[in-house]
């Protein structure tokens, strides 16, 4: 996957926007809250995990607690060719869902079902 490729996959989700963040950060957002940043430089891709997998993902080669957002449990990958494509794209809806899980009840009934 490339970032042309993640963009757009993003962009597809419901409620999906993106900005510029911090310099080269592109963010993917839904109700202007981020479920997953990537860098433009350096091609690393961040997002919120399942708390019982963190530990799964960050043993896994490529991936590590990401900076400042690991006690949320959000992970880095160095590059979009550590996951297979699927998996990469089932992570970040994952992501979505975990972030719009913790919005208001009013503000997730606009995306159920998605």
């Amino acid at each position: 996957m490339d970032i042309e490729m993640f963009r757009e996959y993003c962009l597809t989700l419901p409620g999906t926007t993106e900005d510029l963040k911090w310099g080269d950060n592109l963010c993917f957002l839904i109700e202007e809250k981020i479920y997953v940043i990537t860098s433009l430089d350096a091609g690393s891709v961040a997002f919120k995990c399942d708390p019982e997998e963190f530990e799964e993902l960050t043993a896994r080669d490529g991936i590590k607690q990401a900076g400042h957002l690991a006690r949320g449990q959000w992970v880095s990958l160095m590059d979009f060719d550590v996951m297979p494509v699927n998996e990469l794209k089932k992570r970040i809806a994952l992501s979505r869902a975990l972030v719009l899980s913790k919005l208001p009840k009013k503000v997730q009934e606009k995306y159920k079902g998605y």
